[in-house]
């Protein structure tokens, strides 16, 4: 029993830490704030010295609570995390996992790699969502996991680049001849439609700004955060844009897209599975979290 309890005496702490509230920590932890203050005392009679300062608004770490929280790192979490797992693996597994992402980028590369999950009787929750969204439902628990193609940059939240694919521009073949014969790149690209994936052209940009292209951008014809429109648009024959691997190898392969060939290189995009920590206490959490990122390192 001692080192289970020298784990729940940790966990508070890191959750102290991390919100520099007891009474935040009890929430999230479930726990009532006395038995917050509880786990803090031992932890402090076992180390010492202090490892908070009460104050009105909350408790304020002292030199010896960074040193502690600097040398667990995220340790516990990942402790935690492999033991949820274990768990989960001879346990119950009542309950769904709720996944959010990108609409193709869940359809094409997630679903297929959970379909050992399902048919073990896993329960798995899809929605499609953008990066702010996957922020806000991260952090205040109303998803699981998240899959975005950008980082979080919240201290709260955690993340692991679990895919990479490279960019392409890709146009039909008449469009991709038109832009090929154009006097210089930018103004061929600038004379056709750009399908954007929204209004800030990120996805183009970065294609544009990797090949020193910058000024070739212009207003998109069409915007749709579903990369698939994008792509059945340009095979329609209408505009260029910029698509990641999985949507556009195939087709290029096929002929019905052509790759507007990268003056310099061919950027590359990420893929990022992000979490909030005490998230991966629950089993089938911990479970789903590890087998995506087991399965997408080993594609």
């Amino acid at each position: 029993m001692g080192w289970v309890m020298a784990l729940t005496q940790l966990r508070s702490f890191v959750e102290v830490y991390r919100q520099q509230s007891l009474s935040g920590a009890a929430r999230s932890l479930g726990l009532t704030q006395p038995a917050i203050s509880q786990h803090i005392a031992a932890l402090e009679a076992a180390i010492g010295h202090p490892l908070f300062v009460r104050h009105a608004k909350g408790a304020r770490p002292t030199v010896v609570a960074d040193e502690l929280a600097a040398g667990l790192g995220d340790k516990l979490d990942m402790a935690e995390a492999v033991l949820a797992r274990t768990r989960a693996r001879s346990g119950d597994l009542t309950g769904a996992v709720r996944i959010l992402g990108q609409a193709d980028f869940l359809a094409e590369m997630v679903v297929p790699r959970l379909l050992p999950l399902l048919r073990s009787g896993m329960q798995i929750r899809f929605a499609a969502a953008d990066h702010a969204q996957m922020s806000r439902e991260v952090l205040s628990g109303d998803c699981d996991l998240a899959l975005s193609g950008y980082p979080v940059n919240d201290t709260n939240v955690r993340s692991e680049v679990v895919h990479e694919e490279r960019l392409h521009a890709v146009a039909a073949p008449a469009v991709a001849a038109r832009i090929a014969a154009a006097p210089e790149l930018a103004a061929g690209l600038h004379a056709e439609p750009v399908l954007a994936f929204n209004i800030k052209q990120l996805l183009i940009s970065a294609w544009l700004e990797a090949n020193a292209l910058a000024g070739a951008k212009n207003r998109p014809a069409l915007v749709g955060e579903d990369l698939r429109c994008l792509q059945r648009m340009v095979i329609a024959g209408f505009g260029w844009t910029v698509l990641p691997g999985y949507l556009c190898n195939g087709h290029i392969a096929s002929g019905e897209l052509v790759e507007i060939a990268p003056p310099r290189e061919r950027p590359v995009n990420r893929y990022y599975l992000v979490w909030i920590p005490k998230s991966l206490r629950e089993p089938r959490v911990a479970l789903v979290q590890g087998v995506l990122a087991g399965l997408f390192r080993s594609a």
